[in-house]
């Protein structure tokens, strides 16, 4: 019913910029809080940042001016935007969504994962 769908993830060199965007489509009715986990080889999952629907963000540390988080709301679309990248931000990326569809409740949604890769 929900699908959202990732873009934008790549290799780029420590230092460089990347882009990442996620758009939610199906029976949506409300998004809730949208956001970004990411998953190194062989470690957990972890968070990167969130958004809610009112704008509050928040960050993990390791990230914390570096990464700048937005949303279209119109567009159903969050963005994750990462600048001064370093070779420890390599993982793979995940959007994450807290959706109502419609006549139904709230749950979480999962993208299918961008590989962001920083060379040294």
């Amino acid at each position: 019913q929900v699908q959202l769908v990732e873009s934008g993830g790549g290799l780029v060199q420590a230092g460089g910029s990347l882009r990442l965007s996620c758009a939610a489509s199906g029976s949506i009715f409300t998004i809730y809080t949208m956001g970004w986990y990411r998953q190194a080889p062989g470690k957990q999952r972890e968070l990167v940042g969130t958004i809610t629907s009112g704008g509050y963000i928040n960050f993990a540390d390791s990230v914390n001016g570096r990464f700048t988080i937005s949303r279209d709301n119109a567009k159903n679309t969050v963005y994750l935007q990462m600048n001064s990248l370093k070779p420890e931000d390599t993982a793979v990326y995940y959007c994450n969504a807290n959706i109502r569809v419609r006549g139904g409740p709230a749950s979480n949604y999962w993208g299918q994962g961008t590989q962001v890769t920083v060379s040294s």
